[in-house]
């Protein structure tokens, strides 16, 4: 099996970074995040959020509702990853989650989102995103 590219990388790092989010593993997403994290997301009202506790929130809230409920895909829809260098790279895509409503229906979100990650000596690290949800 040949060596994945830099690119090729990322996108896994990414799309490992969406199952724990989807999961609500805070132990992996703490793992691919750097501590300074910088993000302009829906939740934030417009803000930079820095940091990972306006995050923890969110994954404590997300595990205590998730118990005993149903699976949760996600999708990357035209993903692009744009090196930046060796060592930095940019990738944006539409992330599409399908799950079931608290009536059980399927319902499926979107958004757009642009993620930064920055090689670093215990692997890529995940340093800013952009999330946005369609008007």
């Amino acid at each position: 099996m040949p060596t994945p590219s830099p690119a090729e990388e990322v996108l896994a790092a990414t799309r490992r970074l969406l199952d724990a989010v989807a999961a609500a593993d805070w132990k992996t997403y703490k793992e691919l995040v750097a501590d300074d994290i910088t993000c302009f997301e829906p939740e934030a009202k417009g803000q930079l959020v820095e940091g990972l506790p306006f995050h923890k929130f969110y994954f404590d809230l997300a595990a205590e509702k998730s118990k005993g409920t149903a699976h949760v895909t996600t999708t990357l829809a035209s993903p692009v990853v744009k090196m930046l260098g060796n060592d930095v790279a940019v990738v944006c895509y539409v992330r599409l989650v399908q799950k079931l409503d608290a009536a059980g229906s399927p319902v499926v979100s979107c958004g757009e989102e642009t993620r930064v990650w920055v090689r670093m000596a215990s692997g890529w690290k995940h340093v800013h995103f952009h999330r946005s949800v369609p008007g």
